[in-house]
């Protein structure tokens, strides 16, 4: 007896069809606060159509390269950093910094602007940070009007737009800092230095086991 070839071939069918179903229930990959990427492919990670190269893993240590607050001379952080437990989990991917309206925006560390523009109605300005590998760190600024244009060198303090009065998810008026390597999302203020954080200054401390040197009496 012939077998049927449609027969055949119905189950691998079915099972495609079935793999195509969960794909497309999938959550897109969408620019999370605002961050459009800024690459050259212009999708997420910024890399030749969209893909980037794989982030260093969550633990690699953040270079201190910053060099000024965004706002002000030590703002006031109203809400820190709160990593998501997954990728499109809740959390706050960012901290938001207190300032008025109109308020200058400056860049924190060195680099080059690869995004100004507007997001979702939100001015956004992000900022490639020179030295600090292979994906760059990139730091984002929202809601701003920019006043640099894209690929921009700037230098740390240098003003890069205004504090937009609304598009903000503050209760009042705030800044929304961020800081991406790849598609990592990492704590902007560990890019500032002790001195900036208001830490005070490094004091040497006696090591345990070692006595100290007698004083010496001046005659």
């Amino acid at each position: 007896m012939r077998e049927d070839r449609s027969m055949r071939t119905w189950p691998a069918l079915l099972l495609a069809l079935m793999v195509a179903a969960v794909v497309a229930a999938l959550p897109a990959a969408t620019a999370l606060d605002g961050d459009p990427g800024g690459g050259p492919g212009g999708g997420l990670g910024g890399g030749p159509g969209g893909s980037s190269p794989p982030s260093p893993p969550a633990d690699t240590p953040v270079p201190a390269v910053g060099r000024a607050w965004p706002v002000g001379l030590r703002p006031s952080v109203i809400r820190g950093w709160e990593p998501p437990a997954t990728t499109y989990g809740r959390g706050h991917r960012g901290v938001d910094l207190t300032a008025a309206p109109g308020a200058s925006v400056r860049a924190a560390a060195p680099g080059r602007i690869s995004f100004a523009g507007r997001v979702a109605g939100r001015g956004v300005v992000s900022v490639e940070l020179n030295g600090t590998g292979d994906p760059p760190l990139r730091t984002t600024y929202e809601p701003v009007r920019a006043t640099a244009k894209k690929g921009t060198e700037v230098a740390a303090g240098e003003v890069i737009g205004v504090l937009e009065p609304t598009g903000s998810h503050c209760p009042a008026s705030c800044l929304h800092w961020g800081l991406r390597r790849g598609d990592a999302y990492l704590d902007p203020l560990s890019l500032l230095p002790p001195w900036l954080l208001g830490r005070g200054p490094s004091r040497l401390l006696p090591v345990i086991g070692v006595p100290e040197p007698e004083a010496r009496t001046v005659p």
